[in-house]
């Protein structure tokens, strides 16, 4: 009776034109955000709602979804940790007197890290009420097209009713169902960045999505033990022989990979220790070993479990649960949805910003652009870092043929690798082009330092339209990694050796 009291009335409301808000939006994290704050600015009376069901380790952030608070901000934080780790190493090549022995001091670090997250989500909470978005820090369901319903953590319950609706929810970390031991000894990306404690020898399952690696690099990087545990293959949907430079380097750096490894379960030893048993499918034998941490970095699934969606007839794909949406962000019912919780699109921050606030322009009735999701640039923060935007060579092979492309690439030693004698065999670029008419960029990809950021002026120059005749006609910044890229010159067809060499 009670829901059916407020679809009537939201019937009704829809009749005469009047809502509560011309937008609710469900969930605050990066996109939901950016899309509530642009409505807001475009004159819309706009409502967002976020709720932050603890991990199963019990581990609680605030306002500002993974990004914010257990991705890309205290990721990159502790992979600068390492890289200031290995910037000492290098520094005694340089003359610096630094007095041994050097140790890491996991607790500062966590500290200062997870005070930068509070304080972005005192900004979020701020800027929120600077634009005049209603924050409501409830679980959001829907009850209609037009009707959201609002749970407190006490359990109170508010209706809301909009004009236009709009799911931007994300993911979380899934833990294996058929792994004993898993849910009750792992942790997950959920609680990593909140420890308090140094987690010590830690086995890091899962290679496939480039947290994992991210997360191992950071541990090593530190002076932990760290282990990747890889089912099949590295950074899958990346480029391959990209994704075997990452782990190569990562394995000379310190990482140990188990290739080809299943685990089996997990244990608790008498002395807290962990012991991990798994199947090694290049033996068909099993292994055992133990840690003090497992971390699970095994894939995500898309938030929807209060959402409501069957109720309402919303599509979702079988595979994946995710909501099947049209390139207008709209859904099989008159609601929208964004970010990660839609089917095929990337899993990434900028993107779904980028899409939100476009989105919130088009029910504004200001534009009808629509999000370009073709050439989304993207870095992996390993310890040698990997950027790339465009096509993989891979998936250019796919969809023009092996014969009609044309692939340039290089070696290069980044000059604050000479000094330090330090391995650069894995610093590596290539340019995947068309073969033949103006040789149109398809691809770019570049191990080495900074990657993120040489990466970033190259995706500009592909939505132009770049050709390998465009970097020709470029000058380099000398000395630079990024010049490598404007200078390459060698193909992969003609089987010359890539090496850079000169200054």
């Amino acid at each position: 009776l009670f829901v059916l009291k407020y679809v009537r009335a939201s019937h009704l409301l829809s009749f005469i034109g009047k809502y509560d808000y011309d937008l609710v939006v469900i969930g605050g994290g990066s996109g939901g955000l950016a899309c509530s704050k642009e409505a807001a600015q475009l004159g819309q009376n706009v409502a967002v709602l976020d709720y932050v069901e603890p991990s199963i380790k019990g581990t609680k952030w605030g306002l500002g979804g993974t990004c914010v608070n257990v991705g890309c901000i205290p990721k990159k934080l502790m992979h600068q940790a390492a890289l200031l780790g290995t910037a000492v190493k290098d520094a005694k090549k340089y003359g610096w007197q630094i007095p041994e022995p050097i140790s890491h001091d996991w607790a500062a670090m966590a500290e200062a890290v997870q005070n930068h997250v509070r304080s972005l989500n005192w900004g979020h909470r701020v800027q929120l009420q600077d634009k005049k978005v209603k924050y409501l820090n409830m679980r959001g369901s829907l009850v209609d097209e037009h009707t959201v319903k609002g749970v407190t953590k006490a359990g109170k319950e508010t209706i809301l009713t909009a004009k236009n609706i709009v799911i931007a929810t994300g993911g979380r970390p899934k833990y294996p169902t058929d792994i004993p031991g898993a849910t009750e000894h792992g942790i997950t990306s959920d609680d990593i960045f909140w420890l308090r404690k140094s987690p010590g020898k830690t086995l890091v399952v899962g290679a496939s999505s480039d947290v994992a690696l991210e997360c191992a690099g950071f541990l090593t990087g530190i002076g932990l033990d760290a282990t990747v545990m890889v089912r099949s293959i590295a950074l899958r949907g990346f480029d391959q022989q990209m994704a075997a430079l990452v782990t190569d380097y990562m394995e000379t750096y310190g990482t140990k990979f188990a290739w080809k490894c299943i685990p089996k379960r997990v244990e608790k030893m008498p002395s807290g220790a962990l012991q991990v048993t798994w199947t090694d499918l290049n033996t068909s034998k099993e292994q055992q070993d133990t840690y003090d941490c497992v971390l699970w970095a095994v894939g995500r699934a898309p938030e929807t479990k209060i959402l409501g969606l069957d109720k309402l007839g919303v599509q979702v794909s079988k595979e994946t649960g995710k909501l099947i949406v049209h390139p207008d962000e709209s859904t099989s019912v008159p609601i929208y949805a964004f970010g990660d919780i839609a089917e095929g699109r990337p899993e990434l921050t900028p993107t779904a910003i980028k899409a939100g606030k476009l989105l919130a322009h088009r029910l504004a009735g200001r534009s009808t652009e629509l999000m370009n999701y073709h050439n989304v640039p993207t870095t992996v923060f390993t310890p040698l870092e990997y950027g790339c935007v465009g096509l993989s060579e891979e998936d250019a092979e796919k969809r023009h043929g092996k014969d009609r492309i044309e692939v340039y690439h290089a070696f290069y030693k980044p000059l604050e690798f000479t000094v330090a004698e330090r391995d650069a065999s894995q610093c590596y670029l290539k340019v995947v082009c068309e073969g033949d008419g103006g040789q149109k960029i398809l691809g770019l990809h570049f191990t080495g330092p900074n990657a993120g950021e040489v990466t970033q002026g190259f995706a500009l120059s592909l939505k132009c339209g770049a050709t390998y005749s465009h970097l020709l006609q470029t000058v380099g910044i000398h000395p630079t990694c990024a010049e490598e890229v404007i200078k390459v010159n060698i193909t992969k067809r003609s089987g010359l050796d890539a090496t850079v060499t000169g200054c």
